[in-house]
């Protein structure tokens, strides 16, 4: 009886092992050809292969987008800047749009747009599954193929040297009695964009940190532009605003292309090159641009400055001073600079970039402002315009005109628009004592204080701009060399005219003071002086802390200096400017001379004779 069982126990293993090598076998001939590419049949292997090409190439084509707008195949949700911030969203880049991974948006909100690696893996399939439609079979059809493909399914994953692509699509090719079919078809492609994208991140995390590229930016300020200084003379000191700023760009340009990280990818030709290379530790070449041309704002702040000339006042040579002994011009101006930054990692054809915005305000990099003032503020009041806002624009003559409007509250400047025929019709943030700002062509900037939670119809007059050559006449006779008219408006803004440089400025209708100063060179020599300052300081031990002091001496040495521009004329008047004068498009101010001085008294006298001198105004 045992051996019965036995036998039997055999033959059902017997019969199991039957029907695994018969449904092995039924298997094998109903899902031929979707175990991998060797299991094709080599007649219609080509139309596989060709599939398996038209993959990498639309996986290749998707990554090289990727590469070079930033990790982003897909650019979306564009949002333009504003001349508060010029950044826009993204950076057009040999006509590619590159968004930003971190920038100023138009109303000065810190924007960050860092793509993660797995929504560039996301990006990827979907180009490639959107494109696969473009593989072109024509040529096999011609041959006598019979070919269905389904729709792809794509799947990416991005490794440090390879991309590993997996799509599935049923693919069914017949000629004749052959036939073949896929499900599954993986591609393996060799890149460097994964190494390239940890690359960045980590070069971005530097960035963010350390603000390495705002702390460059302000020495290039510091050695390329007048930021604080002390200088021997006793005439103005004088600057061309556009001058200074177009060589901040070229000094932006040469410095922020010589940044090298720490790597094996150049060759420090001098040691004092090694200012330029980042403590950040790098195996391929990274390159950081800077264009003039891209949008950059340079603003500078301080007393005499505008949008021609740089102004700085001497000290020394006005009545009341003479104890001083010599003539010396301080001068300290403040900049505000943002500009793009991009950042490209290549290595053969194989390209990695983005780009930042860098933030220098106040002559503060951007780890100082943020310190101060935190981080980005927790509410975009831009996003909630809820106040309606109806403005009326019109010129001196109640015509109406049109103007570009926005508004500012707290920090933040919101875009509202452009007015049609003079009338503007929208929303506004709701906002106590914020600021109206219109800007139209051909007029003088108008900015109003509106606060949108009470009012809602406002009414703005714009005053005409023009236009006007200056001329300069010492005792009825015209000048054209070391002559200098500043024109200062009720609301503080000044205007000036340099001769020979700057002879055109733009004024509109208004109040203005109006000074001129006529300057002639001189051979003044201010021999070298001492004199002894004496202080009472705290003594020193116990009687110090009860409060004894002791006078302390020092001997301050004044160098001789020699003054080579002295004052010989000029003055000074208020006058109201009508648009009817200014339309003329020419000036002429007739101002009296002042004896030439010869010694630094008589430079002071003349300074007394100057604050009493009037000047006067016509319109040829």
């Amino acid at each position: 009886m045992f051996l019965e069982v036995k036998k039997r126990g055999q033959l059902a293993i017997f019969v199991i092992i039957a029907l695994v090598i018969a449904g092995a076998i039924i298997g094998y001939f109903l899902f031929k050809g979707s175990f991998g590419i060797n299991n094709v049949n080599p007649e219609l292997r080509g139309v596989f292969d060709y599939y398996t090409q038209c993959i990498k190439q639309e996986t290749e084509r998707a990554l090289s987008i990727a590469g070079t707008q930033g990790g982003k195949v897909y650019v979306e949700d564009y949002a333009p800047g504003s001349e508060y911030a010029p950044f826009s969203s993204e950076l057009n880049f040999l006509g590619f749009p590159v968004p930003y991974w971190y920038y100023v948006s138009g109303n000065g909100i810190i924007k960050e747009n860092v793509p993660s690696k797995t929504g560039i893996e996301r990006e990827v399939g979907r180009y490639v599954e959107e494109n696969l439609g473009r593989c072109d079979f024509s040529n096999f059809y011609e041959q006598g193929f019979e070919i269905d493909l389904g729709n792809p399914s794509v799947n990416v994953k991005i490794n440090d040297l390879s991309v590993d692509i997996t799509v599935r699509s049923d693919l069914s090719v017949s000629k004749g009695e052959v036939s073949s079919r896929r499900t599954e078809h993986s591609v393996n492609i060799e890149s460097k964009f994964g190494k390239f994208y940890g690359i960045a991140k980590n070069l971005y995390d530097k960035e963010l940190e350390d603000s390495f590229l705002e702390n460059y930016a302000v020495d290039v300020l510091r050695l390329y532009a007048p930021v604080d200084g002390v200088e021997i003379q006793c005439s103005p000191k004088i600057w061309k605003t556009r001058e200074v700023i177009q060589e901040l760009k070229q000094g932006l340009e040469a410095n922020i292309g010589a940044v090298k990280f720490e790597g094996n990818y150049y060759s420090l030709n001098d040691e004092e090159n090694k200012y330029f290379v980042v403590n950040q530790k790098v195996d391929e070449n990274v390159n950081l641009i800077y264009s003039p041309d891209w949008p950059t704002r340079i603003e500078v702040y301080g007393e005499g400055v505008d949008s021609e000339i740089m102004v700085a006042e001497p000290i020394g040579n006005q009545e009341g001073l003479g104890i001083i002994g010599f003539c010396y011009i301080p001068y300290h101006f403040v900049y505000d600079l943002s500009f793009p930054v991009m950042f490209q990692i290549t290595s053969g054809t194989e390209v990695f970039q983005f780009p930042v915005a860098v933030v220098v305000d106040k002559n503060l990099a951007r780890n100082s402002i943020f310190s101060q003032f935190g981080e980005e503020p927790e509410v975009d009041v831009c996003k909630y315009k809820t106040s309606e806002l109806s403005v009326n624009l019109y010129n001196i003559n109640l015509n109406r005109v049109d103007a570009n409007l926005s508004y500012i509250c707290f920090s933040q400047q919101c875009s509202l628009g452009e007015s049609k025929n003079g009338k503007f019709e929208g929303q506004a943030p709701t906002c106590l004592n914020g600021y109206l700002l219109a800007r139209g062509e051909g007029y003088a900037d108008k900015k109003e204080l509106v606060s949108t939670n009470e009012e809602n119809q406002i009414d703005l007059i714009l005053d005409r701009e023009y236009d006007i050559e200056v001329k300069i006449n010492l005792d009825g006779k015209p000048i054209n060399d070391n002559a200098m008219a500043v024109f200062t408006k009720d609301d503080g803004k000044s205007k000036s005219v340099f001769l020979p440089d700057v002879s055109k400025i733009k004024l509109s209708e208004g109040n203005y003071k109006i000074k001129v100063y006529v300057y002639s060179n001189s051979s003044i020599n201010i021999p070298e002086s001492r004199k002894t300052q004496c202080t009472d300081v705290p003594r020193s031990g116990i009687l110090g802390i009860f409060g004894a002091t002791k006078e302390q001496c020092v001997d301050i040495i004044i160098p001789g200096t020699k003054i080579d521009q002295v004052l010989i004329g000029g003055g000074q008047s208020e006058e109201f400017l009508l648009e009817s004068e200014i339309s003329k498009g020419k000036m002429d101010i007739f101002v009296s001379s002042i004896d030439k001085p010869k010694t630094i008294e008589e430079l002071q006298n003349g300074y007394a004779i100057f604050e009493a001198q009037g000047l006067g105004v016509g319109f040829p």
